[in-house]
C-alpha cells in the first residue's frame, strides 16, 4: 500500500543515508481515528535505516495528524522501536515535533506514553539516545528528549518546555522565553546542539559517527590518517577549544554544550582513529554547574567504554553563595564519577592543579592511570605565596612538577608541544585495561 509522505518522512529521508529508510508499522491507525481517513500511522512514522552504513532505529512524529500528539498506538509503535534497538544493539533517534499527550484518549494515552519513558530508561547505558526537537516538545515529551544522551534544537521551530513560558510564575514568553533553543544552550544546558535544520542533522550524523553503537561493540574506530607524532608546538598559548582541535586528528571535535558553560569543556575527539572522550576547564575555577557537566559527561562516556581525557587548570573553586549552595553535590558527583569509571583514563595538568579544585579533576588519588604536566605546571594544596602566609613557613618548590613527580603524583613532565602523541601512546597502552567491578548495586554519589 502506498503511504503519502509527510513532513515527519521528509525529515527522516533528509538526516539518513539515500535510500536506506524502511517503514515500520506504517499502517497502524488511532484506535479512534475513521479507516477511511488519513490517519495511518498515527502521528508518527517508525522504522530503522543507516548513517555512514551504520544501523540506527529512528520515528518522526507528524505534526499533521492531530498535532502529533502522543496516542496510544503512537507511543506503542516508538516501544516497539526502542524494543528492537535493545534486541539489535543499535542507536535510536527521535524527530520530536508534538502537541504532547492526546487528551481525548485519556488515561490510554497517558499510560502508553509511560512505557516510552520506561523504555528510555532501560536501554539508557546499551545504546545511544539522541532527541531532534522540530517543534513543540512539552510537558512529558520535553521529559523524555532530556532522557536522550544528547539533545539537539532546531533553532526556529524548536520549543523545549516542562511547563509553558507563560504558565511561569513572574514570566512569560514575550519577557523570557524559556522554552527557546537560545534559552537552553546558554542558560539551561538541556540543549546540547541548536541550529538549522540541516545544521542539526549534520551534528547527528557526527555523533552516530563517532560514537560507539552499544555499550559492547564499537564499530567507530577508523584508519588514522593523521600524524601520530605530530608536534602541537604553541597548544599552551591556545584558547582550550582550540587546544582540543590540535590534539585530535585531523582536528575534528564533536562538542556537546559547547555554548554552555565555556568554563568546562566536554568533547569527543579522535585520537589514532578511536573516539576519547575530553573533560577540559578552560578557566581556573571550579563551579557546580561546569562539575555537574562533566559528571554527565564521564559517566556517558563510561557507560559506552570511550577512553577520558581530563585536561587540568583549576586554581581553585569558585566562591558565591549561589555556588555555594550546590558546590557540594556537584563536586561529590564529579568525585563519583571519575572513581566509578572503569576506562583508560589520563590526565594532562595544563596549569594549576590546586586543592580541591585540582583533586577532584582526575588526580592520581581519584584513580588516573597516567597523569602528565606540562612543565611549567604548579601542583599542590595551594599557591605557595599563600601557604607560606597561612602557615609562616617557606618551602620553595613543592608546587613544582619535579617535586611531585619525585613524590610519584605525575608520572612525567612532558613539553605542550608532545602532549598528542604522549597521550595518543598512553591509550594506546591502556586500550585493553580491565577492571573488576565492586559487589555492590551501585554507588549513591
Amino acid at each position: 500500500m502506498v503511504i503519502e509522505k509527510t513532513i515527519a518522512h521528509q525529515r527522516i529521508l533528509s538526516l539518513l543515508d539515500e535510500g536506506s529508510f524502511v517503514e515500520t508499522g506504517a499502517l497502524i491507525g488511532s484506535r479512534t481515528a475513521d479507516p477511511a481517513s488519513d490517519g495511518m500511522g498515527d502521528g508518527v512514522v517508525t522504522g530503522y535505516g543507516t548513517i555512514d552504513g551504520a544501523l540506527v532505529f529512528i520515528y518522526a512524529q507528524d505534526p499533521s495528524f492531530e498535532g502529533g500528539s502522543v496516542g496510544e498506538m503512537h507511543a506503542r509503535k516508538i516501544s516497539a522501536l526502542y524494543h528492537k534497538a535493545l534486541d539489535m544493539g543499535a542507536p535510536v533517534i527521535a524527530l520530536i515535533d508534538t502537541a504532547g499527550v492526546r487528551l481525548t484518549e485519556e488515561n490510554e494515552s497517558l499510560f502508553s506514553f509511560g512505557r516510552i519513558l520506561a523504555h528510555q530508561a532501560n536501554i539508557s547505558g546499551v545504546v545511544p539516545q539522541l532527541a531532534l526537537v522540530m517543534g513543540p516538545c512539552g510537558g512529558g515529551m520535553a521529559v523524555s528528549a532530556r532522557m536522550a544522551d544528547f539533545v539537539l534544537m532546531e533553532e526556529e521551530h524548536g520549543r523545549l518546555y516542562y511547563n509553558s513560558p507563560n504558565a511561569i510564575t513572574g514570566s512569560f514568553e514575550a519577557k523570557l522565553d524559556t522554552s527557546s533553543a537560545v534559552y537552553h544552550t546558554a542558560t539551561t544546558g538541556n540543549c546540547d546542539f541548536a541550529g538549522t535544520q540541516d545544521e542539526i542533522f549534520r551534528t547527528a550524523r557526527q555523533l552516530i559517527s563517532i560514537l560507539p553503537h552499544n555499550n559492547e561493540e564499537d564499530y567507530s574506530e577508523i584508519v588514522c590518517t593523521d600524524d601520530l607524532n605530530r608536534a602541537v608546538a604553541g597548544i599552551e598559548k591556545l584558547e582550550t577549544k582550540d587546544m582540543l582541535a590540535e590534539l585530535a586528528d585531523n582536528g575534528i571535535v564533536v562538542e556537546p554544550g559547547a555554548d554552555h558553560l565555556k568554563s568546562m569543556r566536554t568533547a569527543f575527539i579522535r585520537l589514532n582513529g578511536r573516539t576519547v572522550g575530553v573533560i577540559a576547564n578552560s578557566v581556573d575555577q571550579l563551579c557546580n554547574k561546569g562539575s555537574s557537566k562533566a559528571s554527565r559527561f564521564i559517566r556517558f562516556c563510561d557507560a559506552f567504554g570511550i577512553p577520558l581525557l581530563t585536561l587540568v587548570n583549576a586554581r581553585r573553586l569558585r566562591g558565591d553563595e549561589a555556588v555555594e549552595q550546590q558546590l557540594g553535590f556537584a563536586l561529590s558527583g564529579l568525585v563519583g564519577a571519575y572513581c566509578g569509571a572503569a576506562v583508560p583514563k589520563v590526565t594532562v595538568i595544563t596549569g594549576c592543579a590546586y586543592g580541591t579544585a585540582g583533586l577532584v579533576m582526575n588526580s592520581r588519588s581519584l584513580g588516573a592511570d597516567l597523569v602528565y604536566a606540562w612543565k611549567d605546571a604548579k601542583l599542590g594544596a595551594m599557591d605557595e605565596g599563600i601557604l607560606e602566609d597561612l602557615t609562616g613557613s617557606t618551602r620553595t618548590g613543592i608546587n613544582d612538577t619535579l617535586h611531585n613527580a619525585r613524590r610519584g603524583y605525575i608520572d612525567d613532565i612532558i613539553d605542550p608541544a608532545e602532549t598528542r602523541q604522549r597521550v595518543a601512546a598512553a591509550f594506546e597502552m591502556l586500550y585493553s585495561k580491565s577492571v573488576a567491578a565492586l559487589p555492590r548495586r551501585h554507588s549513591t554519589v
